[in-house]
């Protein structure tokens, strides 16, 4: 070990009390330390912080975070002062005289984290100031908020390039938990950031059982979660979805059913959302129902099962929110219940949105690629890391409802369905949803071009090193397995081929095909 991972070591187990690094941590610190521009995706719970409290200890300078998320702020905060570590936040939830002790322990020499808003970090008074100042690295926490490519965009992240402007010679450590190469890309561009070293490392969970139920409709939806939460009895439960309504009404249902049952919306009172969050971190809830406005800075180590009730906008929502289980390490499941409305659903949002025609057109298209993951049938981690470009891949992982059906840890679909009411997604005359059904019954020479066809699409998946779902979903390759087109203008009454897959694929399609009938 060089004298330099020894002095890390040293300093990682007497300041932060941890054994160790994990992946890609030392890598991100220490281009840090050499003052290069740093773009790293480390997902949730692999341990982003680190990445940017480390230096201002090791550099014994004031390091500034920029993060929208006043609670991880003040735990964060918290949690350094706890280790000895000078920090302090400012933001709209601070009193003045919280402020002024901030900025007057920041005359003191030695390490200082600062945590600011976007909000703060834009404002005049601060851009003076660190003109003057003495900073060691900016780090901008949430960093796909810069983008517009990105799945949670925010206005007030659009102006942080100006720290780059201000003070050209401090290098910026851009962090998010999940992005695509695009997003990335226009992560830096957006920050203006010179030559930044991409680390992109630990979207494979070991610890995660991923699986996907298609549902017929949303009736069929609730005895799966009840089984859900019945294989799952210790541990705390999150269940997402796609409206406030729908949230209101599965958190009525299971409330009939078990303690400690709550739920969280945007449109509930701050003090309410608050108070639930509270309840949530202690325990008081264990079952928790919300949509996508919980969770981001949550991090609680025991979550065991997290379900998508409905779908989700994007790969980057589905996989940052399972992400939120089994932070402890131990093994956890993320199930997602699939079904036709669950796409009406968020082509409303998209077409309802104020978004420029070009965002809309990529949301379509990553709102398609998350209807090709659920339709999927090769290992869902391995897609994952496909699809992130994550340092390490694998080919399966012994652990997903692909890989391992029979697992016990897989929930099983109960044999009776009781009739169910529950909130539907809003009636649109947009894009019509196609049938979700996958079991389409195959006979034995329907079979046979079936798995040829997916043999055909690992190995282009595999040459063009892209996600087998974003070239074919299953789905789609049963329906080319079943109506054998025999000519390329037949490819298009088939689903999931559109126009852009039949310039792209349909000549080697047309070969297989012929070859298979």
């Amino acid at each position: 070990m060089q004298a330099t991972d020894r002095g890390f070591e040293t300093l990682l187990q007497s300041s932060f009390r941890l054994p160790g690094f994990r992946k890609g941590q030392k890598e991100i610190i220490s281009n840090i330390l050499d003052k290069k521009d740093v773009l790293a995706v480390l997902p949730t719970g692999g341990g982003k912080s680190l990445c940017f409290q480390f230096p201002a200890v090791h550099s014994q300078q004031l390091v500034v975070v920029i993060s929208p998320l006043i609670a991880l702020m003040n735990d964060q905060v918290a949690s350094l002062k706890k280790n000895g570590i000078p920090a302090g936040c400012v933001h709209s939830g601070n009193s003045l005289a919280e402020q002024r002790a901030v900025f007057a322990q920041l005359q003191k020499p030695g390490p200082f984290v600062l945590y600011l808003s976007p909000e703060r970090a834009n404002k005049e008074g601060f851009q003076n100031w660190i003109k003057t100042r003495e900073i060691s690295l900016f780090a901008i926490d949430e960093a796909h908020c810069v983008s517009q490519w990105g799945h949670d965009f925010r206005e007030e992240y659009g102006q942080l390039k100006l720290l780059k402007t201000l003070r050209p010679d401090v290098p910026v450590l851009a962090l998010t938990a999940s992005a695509t190469p695009t997003v990335l890309s226009d992560i830096s561009r957006q920050l203006q950031l010179k030559n930044p070293v991409r680390m992109v490392h630990g979207f494979y969970r070991s610890n995660l059982y991923y699986q996907v139920e298609n549902c017929s409709d949303e009736a069929t939806k609730i005895p799966l979660l009840l089984q859900a939460l019945k294989q799952t009895p210790e541990g705390r439960c999150l269940i997402y979805c796609g409206t406030r309504k729908s949230t209101e009404e599965v958190a009525e249902r299971l409330d009939e059913i078990y303690d400690g049952v709550g739920y969280y919306h945007a449109g509930l009172d701050s003090e309410v959302r608050q108070k639930t969050q509270e309840r949530y971190a202690s325990g008081d809830l264990r079952i928790l129902v919300a949509t996508n406005a919980f969770g981001m800075g949550i991090d609680r180590p025991d979550v065991r099962l997290v379900v998508h009730f409905q779908m989700p906008a994007n790969i980057d929502a589905l996989y940052q929110e399972m992400g939120r289980a089994g932070r402890d390490g131990k093994f956890s499941t993320c199930l997602t219940l699939y079904s036709a409305k669950d796409k009406g659903l968020q082509a409303y949002f998209i077409e309802s949105s104020k978004a420029s025609k070009e965002i809309k057109n990529l949301r379509w298209r990553n709102l398609d690629a998350l209807v090709n993951y659920a339709e999927g049938g090769e290992c869902r981690h391995a897609e994952i890391l496909t699809y992130y470009k994550d340092s390490q891949r694998i080919t399966a992982c012994g652990h997903c409802d692909s890989c391992d059906p029979q697992s016990v840890h897989r929930i099983q679909r109960p044999t009776v369905i009781p009739a169910t009411r529950v909130a539907s997604a809003p009636k649109t005359k947009l894009r019509k949803a196609r049938s979700t059904t996958v079991d389409i019954q195959l006979d034995s020479r329907q079979e046979d071009r079936f798995q040829i066809l997916r043999l055909w699409r690992k190995e282009k998946a595999t040459e063009l090193d892209m996600p087998a779902f974003v070239i074919f979903s299953d789905k789609a390759l049963r329906h080319l397995a079943v109506s054998s087109p025999k000519k390329m203008e037949d490819l298009r009454g088939v689903y999931g081929v559109g126009e852009a897959k039949l310039e792209k694929f349909g000549a080697e399609l047309m070969a297989i095909l012929s070859g298979s009938s």
